[in-house]
C-alpha cells in the first residue's frame, strides 16, 4: 500500500479533529485589563481562566505576544463570558468582539457608528478601532442582543466593580437574555493562587468547587456541577426506564433516537429532542404574548411533569455527554467506583483482621490447654513432640 500523501493526511488529521465532542464543560472570552495602564486591554477565549491567566502573567509557559510586555503585567481578568457550545462558537463570539466594525452579525446601523473616525490601512480594509472600556462593554452589549448569540444562554461574569458599572450604564435599556453575574472578591487573592492552578490538572477542581475560592478560581472546570444529573440519565437509559416521551407520549426505544431528561432533581421525565423544543418554544411565545415566535432553539422554560425550570443549554449539555462524551463519563463518575472500591477494601480489611484475631483467639486457648502425655510406644511420642512443636 502507498504511503499517504501530505494532503491526504493532514485530511484525515482535521476529519479526526472535527469528530462530534459534547458541548464542553467550560468555555469562556474573556477581557484582560492591565494593572498598570487601564487603558491597555486584551480579549481572548479559553476552556481554563485561572491557567490563561497565569501564562498571560508570565507564571506559566503560553500565553500572548500582546500580554507579553513588562511593563504591563501583571494582568486582570475583569470580565467573561461563558455558556458557549464549543470552541467554535467561542472563536467566533471573540472575533466579533474584537472587530466590532466588521462583524456581520452587528446591525448594520450600529456597525456604521463604530466605523466613524476610522481610516483604512494601506490596503483599503478599516483600521481596527482602539480598545476602550467603553468601546467593548458597548460591542459586549450588541453582541449578546442579536439572535445569533442572544439564544444560547450566555452568561457574563463581572470580576471587577468598576467594568461591571461602566456595563450598567450602557445596558440601562434592559432587554438582554444574558444572565450577569458579579463577583468582586477573586482580583485580590488572583496572584496567590494563579501558581498552583496553573499546573493543575484541568479535570480535578475540587479546589474550586469549595467556598474558599472567588472570582474566576470559583468556576467550575469540569462537569461536576452536573454528576448528579450525569447520573440520572446514565440510570434511566441503562435499565430502559425511558418510558413514553413526557409531551406526545409515546413509547421511546432505547437507542432509537434522541431523547433529553428533565434536570430536575427526582425527575425522570424523558422526551424526544424535537419534542421538549416545540414544547419549551410553545411556553415562551406564550410569555411573550404571540401565538409563535420564528425561533428554532428554546433558552428554557417548564418540565411537563414537575414543572420545574429547565433550561435548554443545561438538557443539551448532558445529552451530548450521555451520546458523545463516555470518556468523559467515565472520569466523572470514577470518584463513584473510587469510594465503592475504597468501601470494599475496608470490609476486606475488616473480615481480615476479625478472622486474625480470631485465629490469634484460638491459638492461645490451645497454648494454654495442658498437652496428655503418652510414653506408651515411639510413635504416640513422636507424634506428641510435632504437636507441641506446633503450637509454639
Amino acid at each position: 500500500m502507498p504511503p499517504l500523501s501530505k494532503e491526504t493526511a493532514k485530511m484525515s488529521t482535521n476529519t479526526t479533529q472535527l469528530q462530534p465532542k459534547p458541548i464542553p464543560a467550560l468555555y469562556t472570552v474573556y477581557i484582560l485589563r492591565s494593572q498598570p495602564r487601564h487603558a491597555s486591554l486584551y480579549i481572548g477565549s479559553t476552556p481554563h481562566p485561572p491557567r490563561r491567566l497565569s501564562q498571560h502573567n508570565g507564571l506559566a509557559k503560553g500565553g500572548a505576544y500582546r500580554t507579553s510586555k513588562k511593563s504591563l503585567r501583571p494582568w486582570d481578568m475583569v470580565c467573561l463570558v461563558s455558556g458557549f457550545p464549543s470552541m467554535i462558537a467561542a472563536l467566533k463570539f471573540e472575533w466579533a468582539l474584537n472587530n466590532p466594525h466588521k462583524s456581520l452579525l452587528i446591525p448594520a446601523d450600529k456597525r456604521s457608528e463604530a466605523v466613524k473616525g476610522l481610516g483604512r490601512r494601506k490596503t483599503g480594509h478599516l483600521k481596527r478601532p482602539r480598545k476602550s472600556l467603553v468601546g467593548v462593554m458597548e460591542a459586549l452589549r450588541m453582541l449578546l442582543g442579536v439572535k445569533s448569540f442572544g439564544r444560547w444562554g450566555l452568561r457574563v461574569h463581572f470580576f471587577e466593580e468598576e467594568v461591571w458599572r461602566v456595563w450598567e450604564r450602557k445596558n440601562s435599556d434592559g432587554g438582554l437574555r444574558a444572565e450577569v453575574v458579579t463577583d468582586f472578591g477573586g482580583l485580590a487573592t488572583a496572584l496567590q493562587g494563579v501558581g498552583e492552578e496553573a499546573d493543575g490538572d484541568d479535570d480535578d477542581n475540587d479546589d474550586a468547587q469549595d467556598g474558599k475560592k472567588h472570582g474566576i478560581y470559583a468556576l467550575p472546570l469540569d462537569y461536576m456541577p452536573i454528576k448528579e444529573y450525569v447520573t440520572k440519565g446514565q440510570e434511566i437509559f441503562e435499565f430502559e426506564r425511558q418510558g413514553g416521551c413526557v409531551v406526545c407520549k409515546e413509547a421511546m426505544e432505547a437507542g432509537r433516537g434522541l431523547y433529553a431528561i428533565c434536570p430536575n432533581i427526582g425527575c425522570e421525565a424523558v422526551g424526544h429532542i424535537d419534542c421538549w423544543s416545540r414544547c419549551l418554544l410553545k411556553q415562551e411565545a406564550k410569555r411573550a404574548g404571540t401565538d409563535k415566535g420564528d425561533e428554532i432553539l428554546p433558552v428554557k422554560g417548564e418540565c411537563p411533569k414537575c414543572h420545574g425550570e429547565v433550561l435548554w443549554r443545561d438538557m443539551m449539555k448532558e445529552l451530548t455527554l450521555r451520546i458523545r462524551g463516555q470518556a468523559e463519563v467515565d472520569k466523572l463518575l470514577k470518584k463513584k467506583k473510587r469510594a465503592r472500591a475504597a468501601a470494599k477494601v475496608k470490609a476486606k480489611g475488616k473480615d481480615k483482621a476479625i478472622e486474625k484475631e480470631s485465629n490469634a483467639k484460638r491459638k492461645t486457648e490451645v497454648n494454654t490447654t495442658p498437652q496428655p502425655m503418652i510414653v506408651e510406644d515411639s510413635e504416640a511420642s513422636e507424634d506428641s513432640e510435632f504437636l507441641d512443636i506446633a503450637h509454639l
